[in-house]
């Protein structure tokens, strides 16, 4: 691949078969972030020095931004698939793969029928062990004893609870030593083992003192933020949602297990309801969550994996709540919330109002200000502000 003067030099990555050219999506020129670290590259070295054999049935799992399969797709002939539970990474490997001519590729997401046969399991160790596990889980049918299973990582990314999953579901499991802080976990698939059913989907019951949704039950599948218990900035939000208002279409922007969207939807009974995340796992946690609560309502409802609000018109919004999240992956960055921020803007109707609730170190209301004109503080404590931003 040649290099460009549009090419940031850390956007190249070098693999044993040569350069490719990666980006991640969406695109922001203030996001100096890579799409690739130390992690891919030792798992690519290893494979090329290994001489795996990559023509056979290779299966990349949670590979962030697609290097990994941009890297592999047509190295050897390989062809892999590629599982993965965000949009915007889907997105990033669709564009990596275009912008270096990789063909043969096939991209499945979390919520799809996984492979019956996998000859070489690739995993990009997620933040969520809980995505780990029902990932393990939904391939172990697949894997053979001659299987070639190789997880990856920052060192501060595997823990001794990551080793035991792979031990448990997988079989017999080993770590190499670390380079560049990053760790390959090399697992042995044992047919002899019981691991047990998935665990996943998992559901709970809300606490009391939260609005419509007090009592009620949600639906998390694996991977969605707090899977197993209310978060604590979600339940302030919900105890400090706006009531009933006239608002007759209102967004839940980073649904999530959809708890919010469902109290605003109880909220506006005749109200349409959309819930969009990049998360396929998410979406899921919404329908069901809404489907257990609010199903009956004469409102709608519509469930979107998406990049947010870009696909949605402009000034064709009432109300939007928001719970932004401040992590890319591992990564601490606003870029997120900024974008989040600017997409509401742009789909709000003038009189139109953003809901946020962010840990209150983050200063959103900055933000808002900035891109709004105006911020209100509408509940606070000594973690968590609530604000609403009004589009003028």
């Amino acid at each position: 691949m040649n290099r460009t003067d549009q090419t940031a030099p850390d956007q190249l990555l070098t693999t044993p078969w040569g350069e490719v050219t990666l980006t991640r999506f969406p695109p922001d020129p203030r996001d100096r972030l890579r799409a690739w670290d130390a992690a891919d590259a030792y798992l690519l070295r290893h494979l090329a020095g290994a001489d795996v054999d990559l023509t056979r049935a290779v299966v990349v799992v949670g590979d962030r931004w697609g290097a990994l399969g941009t890297a592999l797709t047509g190295r050897g002939g390989c062809a892999p698939t590629s599982i993965s539970d965000s949009y915007l990474g889907r997105q990033a490997t669709l564009a990596n793969m275009n912008r270096n001519t990789r063909t043969g590729a096939r991209l499945l997401t979390t919520r799809d029928t996984p492979p019956d046969r996998v000859d070489v399991l690739l995993v990009r160790v997620p933040k969520s062990l809980a995505l780990l596990e029902d990932q393990l889980h939904r391939l172990r049918p697949a894997l053979r004893p001659d299987t070639v299973v190789i997880g990856t990582g920052m060192v501060k990314e595997i823990h001794t609870s990551t080793l035991r999953l792979f031990e448990r579901i997988v079989g017999p499991t080993r770590t190499s030593l670390a380079e560049q802080k990053a760790r390959l976990i090399f697992a042995t698939p044992d047919p002899t083992l019981s691991p047990g059913p998935n665990p996943w989907p998992h559901a709970y019951r809300l606490p009391d003192a939260i609005g419509p949704m007090s009592g009620r039950t949600v639906v998390n599948h694996s991977g969605v933020f707090c899977a197993e218990r209310l978060d604590v900035g979600t339940r302030f939000f919900l105890a400090h949602l706006p009531g009933a208002t006239a608002a007759t279409r209102i967004v839940d922007l980073g649904c999530g297990n959809g708890v919010v969207g469902t109290s605003a939807a109880l909220t506006h009974p005749d109200a349409e309801v959309l819930f969009t995340d990049e998360s396929y796992q998410a979406l899921a946690s919404a329908r069901a969550t809404y489907a257990g609560n609010a199903a009956d309502r004469p409102g709608s409802a519509q469930f979107r994996v998406a990049d947010g609000l870009a696909d949605v018109p402009p000034g064709s919004v009432d109300l939007v709540l928001n719970n932004p999240p401040f992590h890319s992956h591992q990564a601490t960055t606003d870029a997120t919330a900024r974008r989040m921020f600017t997409q509401a803007r742009a789909a709000l109707r003038p009189g139109g109002e953003l809901w946020v609730v962010g840990n209150r170190h983050l200063g959103h209301h900055v933000t808002l200000r900035r891109l709004f004109g105006n911020s209100r503080l509408i509940a606070g404590d000594s973690k968590f502000v609530v604000l609403k931003a009004v589009k003028r």
